[in-house]
Parts: structure tokens; sequence; C-alpha cells
């Protein structure tokens, strides 16, 4: 068995298992999810992706079963790591190898966890204006995660493929983020609503599906009569599955430009996506507070935007993945910190 094939299926077992505590198997408990129990499983989520840093600073190489200089410069090549080969010295190229591929799976992990907070005030609209009690959010949210991490593989293996194919692609996906990062700021205060009853998955789902009328706690289908119906949970369901779709366009070309490379872009994307959850609950009823946050986060996409339609210049300048981590934590970092120092006054931010 390859060390590649070792350490996809350790990767997966270990996420198995996470998920499957995640979901309460091993716990069984039913009750709403506090806000003890959300930031102390956003913690584990966070130390985890920190811990899986360190993992591919010394085993990095495993991912491609790299064991010589030929196949250390054939993916380097492949996937445009800014690593300097060093003749003669195998080991010590493997290592400047292994560290930036570490930068690179930790810069796109900061990427897409910062946004999928932009993710929340979205599925938030959704479990209010359909009326989801609250001690359903955990089954939807974990379900709908589920099929995200599934989504996700699918659409990033096969923009490697396209990006591998078609360097041009780039460029598209550089300007496609430089319209979402302006189009986000310049409706950053537009107060956004659901229209259920018009919804296009509701208007389908009527024409096609037998529907149950109202939801039967946390069932994602019930049967009435010996006929089986989909209850409005399951509408949610599809829905939120629908909206990360939408969500994952913005976020998997944003993490292209930090590396070329489809198992970091999904590693990092597994970890931030396994956070939401629980990062959902943390700050669901704070995260409206934080009044530069759109604004931060337009900025992000705007300068990832340029980062990947200038990628052939930057290159050849040096940029570093360094340098990117720097300026996307800088602007987080501003964001969050305007907020703070002026937030909302009390009566807006009801």
């Amino acid at each position: 068995m390859s060390h590649e094939l070792i350490f996809l299926i350790g990767f997966f077992i270990f996420i198995g298992l996470f998920l499957a505590y995640d979901l309460g198997l091993f716990t069984k408990k039913k009750e709403d999810v506090s806000l003890k129990h959300a930031g102390i499983m956003s913690f584990m989520v966070v130390a985890m992706a920190a811990v899986f840093y360190f993992v591919l600073r010394e085993f990095g190489d495993y991912i491609h079963s790299i064991d010589s200089f030929e196949r250390l410069e054939y993916i380097v090549h492949k996937y445009r790591h800014p690593v300097r080969i060093i003749p003669g010295d195998l080991e010590g190229s493997i290592a400047r190898y292994n560290h930036n591929l570490a930068l690179e799976y930790f810069t796109g992990y900061v990427v897409e966890y910062a946004l999928s907070v932009d993710n929340i005030f979205v599925m938030m609209m959704i479990f209010t204006s359909f009326g989801v009690a609250k001690q359903n959010y955990h089954r939807v949210l974990f379900w709908g995660i589920l099929g995200a991490i599934v989504m996700r593989f699918i659409f990033i293996f096969a923009g490697a493929a396209l990006i591998n194919k078609f360097d041009w692609i780039l460029d598209v996906f550089g300007l496609f983020l430089l319209y979402t990062g302006i189009k986000m700021y310049l409706n950053r205060n537009k107060e956004e609503h659901i229209d259920t009853e018009h919804h296009p998955i509701v208007k389908f789902a009527n024409k096609y599906f037998r529907m149950h009328n109202q939801f039967v706690g946390n069932k994602f289908w019930i049967k009435v009569n010996g006929v089986t119906k989909l209850t409005p949970l399951f509408l949610v369901l599809v829905i939120v599955e629908f909206t990360d779709v939408i969500f994952a366009v913005d976020s998997i070309p944003a993490i292209f430009s930090v590396t070329h490379d489809p198992y970091i872009v999904f590693f990092s994307n597994i970890f931030a996506i396994m956070g939401l959850r629980s990062m959902f609950f943390l700050l669901a009823g704070v995260v409206d507070k934080l009044r530069y946050l759109k604004i931060g986060l337009s900025a992000l996409l705007v300068f990832i935007g340029f980062k990947m339609i200038f990628h052939v210049y930057l290159e050849e300048i040096g940029f570093k993945t360094t340098y990117s981590l720097l300026i996307i934590v800088g602007i987080l970092a501003t964001a969050i910190i305007a907020s703070l120092l002026n937030p909302l006054p009390r009566e807006s931010s009801k």
C-alpha cells in the first residue's frame, strides 16, 4: 500500500470518527447545543486543524509519495509550489516542500473559515424564515455539512483538473472573485429575506413530491396513511445544501489562489466545514454585530481575485505563501478589531 493511500485512508477514518461523535452516535444527547458545548467543539476543531498543520510539516510528502528528486520536481512543477529545490539534498528539499505545503494548507484554512462566517448569516436567515425549532438546528447542519463534504470533493478535484488543462481558468476565477467582492461591499447594508412560499426549491418540491404541511419533530420524512411524505425540515436541509453550493462557488476558487494542489484545497475545506456547525451556534447571536465584517470579507475576496489574475507576475517577483497569509490575517483582524472598537448603536443592533 502506497504512502499516499495510507495518508488518505487515515484522514478519512479520522474525519468519519469525528463526524460520528458530532452527530451524537457516541453520546446520544438530544438537547439543544449550548454555548459552552459550541465553544468546546469550536476549540476542538480549530485545535485539530492546527495539529494537521504540523502533520503536513512532517509527512506532507506522503500525500504524493515523494521519494526521489524526479518525483519532487514533478509535483512542485505540476502544482506550482513556490519551493526552491536544493541540488543534492533530497531530505532538505522535502523539508522545504513540507513547510510550504503546511503553510498553503493553513492559509487556505483561514480563507475558508473566514468566508464561512458569511454563510452563518444566510443559514440563520433560512432557519428563522422557515420557523425551524432551535433543537433541530444541529440535525440539519450536520447532514448539510456531510453533504457539503461530498460536493466539495467533487468540485475541488474537477476544478483542479480544469486548472491543469486550461490555465486561463485562473483568470476567470479571479474576475469572478473581484465581482463577488465588489458586490458584497455594495450590498453590505442591504436587508435580505427569504420568500418561503415562492422559493424555487419549495415550488419544485410541492410540484413533484408528496409534501407534509408541517414539521414533525426532527424527521425529514413521515408516513401518512401508508404514503411517505417529505417534511418542511427536509426542504430546509435541501435549501441549506443548495446555499452551500453557491457558497462553494466563491470559496473554492479563493483557495485555489493559495495552492493548486487539490488535496490541500480539500483538507483546508474539510476542516473549515467541520467547524462551521459549532461556529454557527457560537456566533449566531453576535455575528450581526460585527459591523465591518462584510467589508473585511469583500476586501479579502478582492485581494484573492487580484492574486489569481496576476499570479504569473507575483510568482516572478517571488511572492510567497507567507505574504498571502499575513495579508489575509491582517484584513480579517482589522475588520474584527474595528468592529469591536466601534460597535453598532444598541438600537441599530437589534
